[in-house]
């Protein structure tokens, strides 16, 4: 195979050098020039493009609009954040901390598909008889799944198109290089080329493709920010490695709702899919304790109830603490700017520390009013009703607002048990669920008086 023509461009403004410096030339940037393959330009015949066509004319009348067809993974859980199913020549890039279950969780799919088509796991961190142990451990068919041990993008490309596979996985994409470009695999330049190649097959042959990503300390997919962009869908998976709850999230996808979530529990066979995560995250005291309160939350197409824990102490330092796991930290301390300029409840002497049970991250500002209510039960020492159900967005000016989705929250509460809900004057409906009485309120006065009535 002939080699490319290598270039050296910087990652800052794009220039591009014929050799490798310390510091850009042109915008003075220091170690900021990566190895780039610079290919001919196509012969008249013309290569398939980045979509795996020709490059063609159409007006928008004239494309076709079929809904493109999907299988199942044989997991609900994954067809749900996937969009209803796997696409045909999709992209799908999973990332996540080691030993979140990115392996096995594709292991387990594969091995499910590989039943009704071919399917092929290509790994470049292990050994063929290291999968082969976990399949065994996972009690898992191990029949009809091939796997192949390869890191050069040209010899799997080649194996693929003999094989046809209607799944492939590769574990992971730091591991594989192209023979192109001199530099070591994982770095940023082999990362983008060998993705290319794999997203550029994928949409010739309509084999679906899974991309397993290394992930940085700082929690961002490791290589260029490019490779999220190349891709169809991207999966993150969260929640603690020691922990039995594992969530993945769909935070880019072509086919299906962004910031959809799916939940697995982690057990000694493998991750099992959670079918109604709120029955989960409910696992309270039998007891009413102080600063813990019920909200419910909107995650992708479905409502989940979450219990939110606020702990409010005298604080003996010159800059009380304000520390949030599952929420955002700057909107707890613009919440207790409100809660004291509206509410009349100062906190400017105390720590205050919030958690959301079960590692979930609540991204929506319906979580606004189920805060201050678990921060105010906390620092007067008084508990809720355990049938309590709360959520609304607080503006500044301390007025109750309407998030969306409020029926189908109310109906999520009112199936579990919850006999009260405090919710947006907004979102009351006009007949409420049966046994749930509906508190609706407009501005933060009136919300603190109904949660102590």
């Amino acid at each position: 195979m002939a080699k490319a023509k290598r270039m050296y461009g910087c990652t800052e403004c794009g220039s591009t050098f014929p050799k490798w410096a310390g510091q850009c030339g042109d915008c003075g940037a220091w170690n900021t020039l990566v190895e780039t393959v610079v290919e001919a330009a196509p012969a008249a015949s013309g290569r398939a493009g980045w979509a795996g066509d020709q490059a063609n004319i159409k007006t928008l009348a004239e494309v076709s609009v079929e809904e493109v067809p999907r299988f199942s993974t044989a997991s609900g859980e994954l067809d749900r954040v996937l969009g209803g199913g796997l696409v045909d020549g999709s992209v799908v890039l999973i990332g996540g901390d080691p030993g979140i279950g990115k392996s096995t969780i594709l292991l387990q799919t594969l091995c499910a598909i590989a039943q009704r088509y071919p399917a092929l796991y290509v790994t470049g961190e292990e050994s063929q008889q290291q999968v082969a142990m976990r399949a065994r451990r996972l009690d898992l068919p191990q029949d009809k799944l091939k796997v192949m041990t390869e890191t050069c993008i040209e010899s799997i490309i080649a194996t693929a198109r003999l094989e046809k596979p209607k799944v492939m996985v590769i574990d992971s994409i730091q591991t594989i290089f192209t023979e192109q470009l001199q530099s070591a695999p994982g770095g940023v330049a082999q990362v983008r080329e060998s993705a290319a190649l794999l997203v550029r097959y994928a949409k010739q042959s309509g084999t679906a493709i899974f991309l397993v990503g290394h992930v940085t300390k700082e929690g961002a997919l490791a290589g260029p920010r490019v490779l999220e962009h190349m891709v169809d869908t991207v999966l993150y998976f969260e929640g603690e490695s020691d922990g039995r709850l594992r969530l993945l999230r769909a935070v880019k996808n072509r086919f299906g709702a962004v910031n959809e979530l799916g939940v697995f529990g982690m057990t000694d066979k493998g991750l099992k899919e959670v079918t109604n995560p709120s029955a989960i995250f409910l696992t309270r005291a039998q007891e009413a304790v102080p600063g813990s309160v019920v909200m419910a939350t909107w995650e992708g197409t479905r409502p989940m109830l979450v219990e939110v824990q606020a702990l409010v102490d005298t604080s003996h330092l010159a800059n009380p603490r304000r520390v949030t796991l599952g929420l955002d930290q700057n909107r707890l301390a613009m919440l207790l700017a409100v809660l004291h300029r509206h509410g009349s409840i100062p906190t400017y002497d105390q720590d205050v520390f919030i958690n959301v049970v079960g590692g979930v991250k609540v991204l929506e500002t319906a979580a606004d009013l189920a805060l201050m209510a678990a921060v105010i039960s906390s620092l007067r020492n008084r508990p809720l009703d355990t049938d309590l159900l709360v959520f609304g967005e607080v503006g500044l000016s301390g007025e109750i607002r309407p998030v969306p989705s409020g029926q189908e929250r109310l109906k999520e509460g009112a199936k579990h048990g919850f006999k009260r809900a405090i919710v947006p004057k907004g979102n009351a409906p006009k007949e409420a669920p049966s046994g749930l009485q509906i508190i609706a309120v407009t501005r933060l006065e009136q919300a603190l008086d109904a949660l102590f009535e």
